[in-house]
């Protein structure tokens, strides 16, 4: 067995203000040298454009690119040539995501607050999104699918996206495949933070966005920060978050399982199990994941995870359990308890709450339509996970009749003149 260390280990009761600072505090990073190196590339890139990022992809990728795009014939080839069965798993996954993000849509509103007012709101799609895709450690197809399909459903023009070229100059195999079944438009072989300033401010040949989503390391994240105001973004992000909560009817190997899945996301992954009742509970998850890192092939990325990271801390009753998830305000909120559906409404702060050890984390990632990109950082406090509602901007509009336009035109008239506006009062005055 291989012994596992957690950063932190106790009891909630006794949880220090240290300890508590270190868990709540996880905000997304702001490293100084990385915001002035991103302000950098994206000076370029605004500057410059085209050959910025060709010099810039030569400089950070190691590739010399004759084309940015990436013609549709090669992706159309990628996802003919994916192996059947992967290629049936995110085809599955492409259904669920549409169904669910169907339901999501968002519809138009009429109110009438008086007689003869009639206000109005209306979604319409954007015009065009940008998708990132990342391509370091490891290609994500699933976070296309999770960016691209809900576009598509919200009615967007045009979709593009742009991740980084491999040694061949061109993205990752699986990246093309699923960008070709989430029905992207165009495609560029572009990374990290000029690809984010690419689709900001637009070059000759990569258009401008209303909006960017998707994953992305830290240049990437820093990037989208520095471009708001440009153009919007979904979310801040950072690593993955996992909280679990455990009572005594979870299965001490599941919830090991959990913990290795999440931690094997990258080292700055953040994964709190947090025990009900039964502190030997605890010792048995550790065990457990000490046996299984002897055959992880990402071990050293799920130990450095959870030595940063992780903790394995005891509740005493779910009352207090839930009031720490409230403060940990976590990216996703494992629920392994006896009833877990008796919990959920007291569940305020959690991007994607799972109903049960069965409901796997690993299921919400792949396959069961509800979408992966979720506030990291404790962000849940403010922002929501990726929907439909990300694709649409609103439209409001008012109405009002000749007998209601008199009917407001004395108290408009009072209010104009009580901020000094006289003019205000006069439009609104020519009515009665």
């Amino acid at each position: 067995m291989n012994d596992v260390r957690f950063a932190l280990t106790g009891s909630l009761r006794d949880l220090s203000p240290q300890a508590a600072r270190f868990l709540f505090h996880r905000g997304t990073s702001r490293d100084p040298v990385v915001r002035e190196r991103v302000a950098a590339l994206l000076a370029r890139v605004r500057a410059e454009g085209d050959p910025a990022l060709r010099a810039l992809t030569r400089e950070l990728d190691g590739v010399a690119l004759e084309c940015l795009e990436v013609a549709r014939a090669e992706w159309s080839a990628a996802l003919e040539r994916l192996e059947p069965g992967v290629r049936g798993a995110m085809e599955r996954a492409a259904r669920n995501i549409t169904a669910v993000h169907r339901t999501f849509l968002p519809n138009a509103v009429e109110v009438s607050p008086e007689p003869g007012i009639r206000i109005g709101r209306r979604p319409d799609p954007l015009e065009r999104v940008g998708v990132y895709a990342p391509g370091g450690r490891a290609a994500y197809p699933s976070s296309v699918l999770m960016c691209a399909i809900p576009a598509r459903v919200a009615g967007v023009a045009e979709v593009i996206l742009c991740s980084p070229p491999g040694p061949n100059g061109r993205p990752a195999h699986a990246v093309l495949a699923a960008a070709a079944l989430a029905g992207v438009d165009r495609i560029f072989a572009l990374g990290g933070a000029p690809a984010v300033g690419a689709m900001a401010f637009g070059t000759e040949t990569v258009p401008r966005v209303d909006r960017i989503v998707g994953p992305g390391n830290a240049y990437v994240a820093e990037a989208k920060l520095q471009v708001v105001g440009e153009v919007g973004i979904d979310t801040p992000a950072g690593p993955s978050e996992l909280l679990i909560l455990a009572d005594q009817t979870a299965e001490a190997a599941v919830v090991a399982r959990e913990v290795l899945a999440q931690a094997e996301h990258d080292p700055d992954a953040a994964v709190v199990v947090v025990v009900l009742g039964d502190a030997a509970a605890a010792g048995r998850i550790a065990a457990i994941i000490g046996d299984h890192l002897t055959s992880e092939p990402r071990a050293e990325i799920i130990t450095q995870a959870l030595h940063r990271r992780g903790a394995l801390l005891a509740a005493d009753d779910l009352d207090q359990a839930l009031a720490f998830a409230q403060r940990y305000a976590p990216e996703h909120l494992l629920l392994a308890l006896r009833d877990p559906e008796a919990a959920l409404p007291r569940i305020r702060r959690a991007g994607a709450v799972f109903l049960g050890q069965t409901a796997s984390v690993a299921f919400g990632d792949y396959l069961t339509g509800a979408n992966h990109v979720l506030p990291t950082g404790g962000l849940v406090r403010s922002y929501s996970g990726l929907s439909t509602r990300d694709f649409v901007r609103w439209t409001s509009w008012q109405a009002v009749t000749r007998e209601a336009a008199a009917a407001l035109a004395d108290d408009t008239a009072r209010f104009a003149r009580a901020e000094a506006l006289p003019a205000h009062a006069a439009a609104a005055e020519q009515w009665r």
